[in-house]
């Protein structure tokens, strides 16, 4: 441990209003910029991946697209559902946007050691912190949860209603996922106040002494946001449009804009969790010593979230959307029991670390019955016999007239022949239809 915990938290609080307010301001001005570039990039990469040239009319190189979308539509017809809910109708799209852009309050862009003058005052890189900062992210992230469902209700329409309530299984079914693997950093690093588990990954950051939980939390993070090829609330196949079918204009845009402000949020997480937030990546850090100070570490997280924004762009490039039973077992029946797992022998890691066992013992007393278990999972499987084939009862007759109303065979029963008068068509006609005088034109 390089620091005891909270004692970063001092440096917040002591900023006057009008710092404060202009910290908001850069949240809000970092999260919409790196949205439109978001958006325009996505649209690049894509096109590069699939042989396609992409946006390239609006600006240079295409770079102006976003904005010339979002004007579009601002611009469109602004619809309202005749059989809706008027008021639940026109705050869901707030209502999913807001808490999108609360969440990064407390992302932390530089160190809390006050190391930065802003018009003459020392603050940190940081709006604000406290000692459960991970979970206000969790707490805002569930209320978006709220817009996408009352969405899809107030529209009075079928498929919105579906897709909403497809949303909600599945964002709740991977914040389980998501918050296990936020359990294992609590363990570790002793703090959930994001400047104090930045503070702990000095030397190592997270994602190599906590891989398993990075790999949920990444899988997660994607399912949670809604992304190809998790984006099945958004199934264009089966659901038309999903949740949002009946908007358009800027609530349509404001569901769009807090999906990708999302994709920005989860990414800063991820960055501050498990990437080691803003310091510098290990080759920079060997050789520079003033990586970490000043207005460097913007530099750093920024493009550790542009790292994890190509990922998801990567992703939606690569791989075809999943089955909807194959995306919830995949949450419910492998990410959760793994996380659960995986947090049991992180916290016995810990216990034993903290009462002075050395590091042989740590591996003889948690891998030795983990290796155990294992063996005898492999043991199981090798000398399971395969069941034996039950004989098939044998068929009974298949009645297709049953009850008195026609009915379809069931699996491995043959409809039997329909009987046929013969034809009443002449000899000739017959030979001709049948092909018997085909060969004599030849």
């Amino acid at each position: 441990m390089t620091s005891q915990p909270y004692e970063t938290l001092h440096f917040f609080g002591q900023d006057p209003w009008w710092l404060v307010l202009l910290k908001a301001v850069f949240c809000f001005a970092f999260l919409v910029l790196t949205v439109l570039i978001a958006i325009v990039w996505e649209r690049k990469v894509v096109a590069w991946m699939q042989l396609r040239i992409g946006p390239n009319r609006h600006g240079p190189w295409g770079m102006l697209q976003s904005l010339a979308d979002g004007v579009k539509l601002a611009l469109k017809e602004d619809l309202v559902v005749k059989g809706s809910d008027k008021v639940v109708y026109i705050l869901a799209p707030i209502v999913c946007a807001i808490p999108a852009f609360m969440a990064f309050a407390v992302i932390p862009f530089g160190p809390a050691a006050n190391e930065v003058s802003i018009f003459g005052t020392r603050t940190p890189l940081q709006l604000t912190d406290f000692p459960v900062a991970l979970l206000y992210i969790l707490a805002t992230a569930s209320i978006g949860i709220y817009g996408i469902v009352l969405a899809g209700w107030s529209s009075g329409s079928t498929y919105p209603l579906l897709g909403g309530l497809r949303s909600a299984a599945q964002m709740v079914s991977y914040e389980i996922a998501m918050g296990l693997a936020f359990a294992a950093v609590f363990i570790y690093s002793g703090s959930m106040s994001t400047s104090e588990i930045v503070a702990h990954q000095q030397p190592t950051w997270f994602a190599a002494l906590l891989p398993v939980s990075f790999i949920v939390y990444v899988i997660a993070m994607v399912g949670e946001t809604n992304r190809a090829p998790f984006d099945l609330p958004e199934a264009e196949g089966e659901l038309v449009g999903g949740f949002n079918t009946e908007y358009s204009s800027l609530k349509f845009a404001m569901f769009m804009l807090a999906e990708y402000v999302n994709m920005v949020t989860v990414s800063a997480v991820a960055s501050t969790l498990f990437l080691g937030g803003w310091r510098a990546p290990w080759p920079v850090s060997t050789f520079w010593e003033g990586a970490n100070h000043g207005w460097w570490p913007m530099l750093w997280i920024t493009l550790k979230i542009q790292l994890l924004l190509f990922f998801f762009i990567w992703l939606r490039g690569t791989l075809p959307r999943f089955r909807y039973d194959q995306f919830m077992k995949l949450g419910w029946k492998v990410l959760i029991p793994v996380s659960l797992v995986w947090l049991v022998l992180i916290a016995s890691v810990r216990a034993l670390r903290n009462e002075g066992y050395g590091f042989g013992e740590v591996v003889l007393y948690v891998g030795a019955p983990v290796g155990v278990i294992l063996l005898l999972a492999l043991l199981r499987d090798f000398v399971k016999k395969q069941p034996e084939p039950e004989e098939a009862p044998p068929e009974k007759e298949f009645d297709p007239m049953a009850g008195g109303y026609p009915v379809p065979p069931m699996p491995g029963q043959v409809v039997p022949p329909v009987p046929r008068r013969p034809s009443r068509a002449p000899k000739q006609l017959q030979d001709a239809l049948n092909g018997a005088d085909h060969s004599e034109g030849s």
